[in-house]
């Protein structure tokens, strides 16, 4: 999707969007994707059960448009390294327009320090030249690093694996010349904020919040950031779930068109971890292989090659190599510990969206339970409404594949993305902004960054923790 809101004199955004309630599938317009190209920069740069049934108004939906291979994301630097800021000519009244921008940023959440806006003074009363242009391209390139990407350094996003495409899709020196050529710079910076609601309403709620509560304030400051770090556009139709909330939602143009609630990995080694993936298929009534971990580890190998009766009565298939080894694959069924249907989202991590037989922790309060992935209240109906919007099935065929207790696996034709997000403080299924419990701990260290002095932006993408593939549902 083209960059198109990076451009001069966009309107301002006014406080918190209205809430409204949750539209049925018939109100959903989904049209295609925008390919608008970005405008050419002008500026030179000096270096660089039983089923349920789906509304059957999903079926007239328009045609689908085949999104992008997802494989194409960029692989974070294993060695990351300093990140070299463009160099540019700066008049004196592009410069003094930066200044006033810089000691207005703390309605976005950052701090005007962080910018040197005093050195950046002092060049602007020296008059143009090259000490103007290199104290205005730096502080302008970090300003525009941190809207765009995140003040917060990679290292304090505790297993945060979702790469934002931002700085390929509108690198700082292509930010640096429309802002230059178009002498909007204020225009410019105003058009990188989160185009998702709720970092406008985050934003309103930093403007009402009395600097005497500072920790609240520091909170919303962490989630406002939390936005940047994922695509400043997500997309027009997406699943996005917030970790500490237990939900997942199926948004589409920024609105929520259903909910579901969600149970997650239980703190430790088996908490999920945040991603920006890809849905490529939707299986229904999966085959689960149980892992090593169980099979050898726990003993239900030999209990499955020992007791082929109990085996089949329990939906388990077990097969011996010749090395030895026993594999034990779970059979499509109620008892199949991913339930009834799986949302497939290849990524390295093995990740994914399903259902459970397990349907008892959906009424706690703490859904904290998994080992990683993402268990899915009413998971068939969501996986029907995939098949339908991603693969243009009929609806009564989804339902049929749905219940034939068989192994189907559907692939999307148009595929959506999938974010895995950890916001403290969001909105609310029901539209009211709130705290949520940081029930892995990931808070404190986004915390302490904001507390220290800004850091140079290195060419890290992600975070360089170990990747645990669990790939356990229980």
């Amino acid at each position: 999707m083209a960059w198109v809101a990076v451009q001069p004199a966009l309107a301002q955004k006014s406080g918190a969007p209205k809430i409204t309630p949750q539209p049925s599938v018939s109100d959903w317009d989904i049209g295609a994707p925008n390919t608008s190209p970005s405008p050419a920069p002008s500026s030179k740069a000096r270096s660089s059960t039983a089923a349920p049934t789906p509304p059957a108004s999903v079926q007239g939906l328009p045609p689908a448009v085949e999104d992008a291979d997802p494989s194409s994301t960029a692989e974070p630097v294993v060695q990351p390294v300093p990140v070299r800021e463009p160099l540019m000519n700066w008049p004196v009244a592009d410069a003094q327009a930066l200044l006033t921008t810089i000691q207005g940023i703390k309605s976005e959440g950052l701090f005007a320090k962080d910018y040197q806006p005093e050195a950046l003074k002092a060049a602007i009363a020296q008059g143009p030249g090259p000490a103007l242009d290199q104290v205005a391209s730096r502080s302008f390139a970090w300003l525009i690093e941190d809207l765009r990407d995140g003040r917060t350094p990679v290292p304090a996003r505790v297993q945060w694996f979702a790469v934002d495409p931002d700085q390929d899709k509108m690198p700082t020196a292509t930010i640096m010349e429309q802002a230059l050529a178009s002498h909007d710079v204020a225009g410019v910076v105003a058009s990188l904020a989160p185009t998702h609601p709720d970092y406008a309403v985050l934003k309103q709620a930093l403007a009402d919040t009395p600097e005497a509560q500072a920790a609240r304030k520091s909170l919303i400051r962490v989630n406002m950031d939390r936005w940047r770090w994922l695509a400043h556009d997500l997309g027009e139709v997406y699943l996005i779930t917030n970790v500490p909330e237990f939900q997942l939602r199926l948004t589409v143009k920024n609105r929520n068109i259903r909910t579901y609630k969600t149970v997650v990995g239980k703190p430790g080694r088996t908490a999920t971890p945040q991603l920006a993936e890809t849905v490529s298929a939707v299986v229904f009534n999966p085959t689960w292989t149980v892992p090593q971990s169980i099979v050898k580890g726990e003993g239900l190998g030999a209990k499955v090659m020992a007791n082929p009766g109990w085996a089949k009565a329990a939906g388990y298939k077990g097969t011996r190599a010749e090395n030895g080894m026993i594999t034990v694959v779970q059979q499509p069924g109620k008892n199949n510990a991913l339930g009834l249907m799986k949302i497939d989202m290849p990524n390295p991590h093995a990740i994914y969206l399903h259902d459970t037989p397990q349907k008892q922790y959906f009424n706690s309060e703490v859904r904290a339970f998994s080992h990683g992935c993402i268990r899915t209240e009413r998971a068939v109906e969501l996986g029907m409404t995939m098949a339908i919007l991603g693969a243009q099935m009929p609806a009564d065929q989804a339902a049929d594949l749905s219940r034939a207790g068989v192994y189907q696996k559907v692939a999307m034709t148009r595929t959506f993305p999938v974010y895995i997000t950890y916001m403290t403080m969001a909105r609310s299924i029901d539209g009211e902004l709130k705290k949520f419990a940081d029930i892995y701990g990931r808070d404190t260290p986004v915390l302490a960054s904001f507390a220290a002095p800004r850091e140079a932006k290195t060419t890290q993408r992600a975070s360089e923790e170990p990747i645990i593939q669990l790939d356990n549902p229980l």
